[in-house]
């Protein structure tokens, strides 16, 4: 005979108190545990989404980052002569030659510096971005000291909204349009003319070479045409993985201490669990026993106990998940360990987060109720009856 599941739910809800005070210690964790989570997943989307697939990165062999790299006009020149290379409307390849460099520029809030990707591009840059949109004045004219601003560095940073100057390089340039990337790295970057940005900077070569596939499947050829070349010590990689790999370093770093932080509290949090089934047992052998007299077996008195426990950590997790997703509605910057360059991104919470929070809060509710469970299935008739 099996213990109606309806009985766990009603011993939870005649227990209020216990019952909240225990499930609002799991939310805790579980919040902790899912806001690790859609931070890191918050971090490798805003990065990921920053590259496509028929975009390629071209790079120093190396190097790591387009901040550390070098690309010689000569070199730059054979990529951009690549026959993979796709060609636009009017027969121009489509080829970005970039410069990235970094800057230190003023918070608006607090007036302390943190360091500012300044990208160089093309004419054809925006092009390869479809992501990129101006959302407030205009592009840049080429060959001027004009500049636009991603959306989180005009609003976080002095003197880069639209209409302002800025002082770098030498000069003062203007910010004459705002940009939107659609929550991608790029609006955490100020865009110029590469030439004017190259001449400021006294920098000979450029940083990086961005260029659109003709044809996607072509990029393995394009790979080996570029990294088996003897003229070229250059690599190449998809433009989305190669921002993927930006992030792996603050990823790991934000995994390892996020996860290390849940763990230690879901011990609290499993030991309260503990603690409240264990008095559950203590308060209820009588009841235990009676069950016990009427026939159910000790499977369905461990069963219904595991239950109750499962019911309360489910009951924390929802809860928990809840708090975690307003989360949502915070955007953080921290420094990029691969650029060191300040990267403005959100959380993010998806299913896979969802399922992985509730798997984390029922494994809590397992372990808490196991053992008190144990205790209720091997409670003697006699004894508990006894204790009638």
């Amino acid at each position: 005979m099996q213990v109606p599941m309806t009985y766990s739910l009603r011993n939870l809800w005649t227990r209020k108190l216990t019952t909240a005070l225990t499930a609002g210690g799991m939310a805790l964790v579980v919040f902790v545990f899912a806001a690790v989570l859609m931070l890191d997943e918050g971090l490798k989307k805003t990065l990921v989404d920053t590259g496509a697939a028929d975009n390629v990165v071209v790079t120093r062999r190396a190097s790591g980052t387009e901040i550390q790299s070098g690309v010689e006009r000569i070199p730059a020149a054979i990529v951009e002569s690549l026959p993979q290379v796709a060609l636009g409307a009017g027969g121009e390849r489509q080829v970005s030659k970039e410069l990235v460099v970094l800057i230190s520029l003023n918070k608006r809030e607090s007036n302390k510096p943190s360091n500012v990707i300044i990208r160089g591009v093309a004419p054809i840059g925006l092009a390869l971005r479809p992501q990129v949109k101006i959302v407030a004045g205009r592009m840049f004219r080429n060959g001027s000291n004009e500049i636009i601003a991603g959306r989180s560095i005009a609003e976080r940073f002095v003197r880069t909204g639209l209409g302002e100057s800025v002082r770098f390089g030498g000069r003062e340039w203007v910010v004459v349009g705002v940009f939107d990337a659609a929550r991608s790295g790029f609006d955490s970057e100020i865009w110029g003319d590469a030439d004017q940005l190259m001449q400021a900077f006294r920098r000979p070569v450029f940083s990086s070479l961005i260029f659109r596939l003709s044809d996607v499947s072509q990029f393995d050829a394009v790979k080996t045409a570029i990294e088996s070349d003897p003229r070229l010590t250059l690599e190449a990689k998809r433009e989305n993985q190669f921002y993927a790999d930006q992030s792996e370093a603050l990823s790991t770093f934000i995994r390892i201490l996020g996860i290390s932080l849940s763990v230690i509290f879901s011990i609290g949090a499993v030991i309260g669990a503990m603690i409240t089934m264990y008095a559950a047992v203590a308060n209820r052998t009588a009841e235990i026993g009676t069950l016990r007299a009427l026939g159910f077996r000790r499977s369905s008195i461990l069963v219904a106990f595991l239950l109750e426990s499962l019911f309360l950590s489910l009951l924390g997790g929802l809860l928990g998940l809840f708090l975690a997703s307003f989360m949502q509605l915070f955007t953080i910057s921290t420094m990029n360990w691969q650029s060191f360059a300040e990267l403005a991104f959100s959380f993010t919470l998806n299913s896979t987060i969802i399922i992985k929070s509730l798997c984390f809060a029922l494994a809590m509710g397992l372990v808490g109720g196991f053992f008190p469970a144990i205790r209720a299935a091997r409670f003697n008739i006699v004894d508990a009856l006894r204790a009638v």
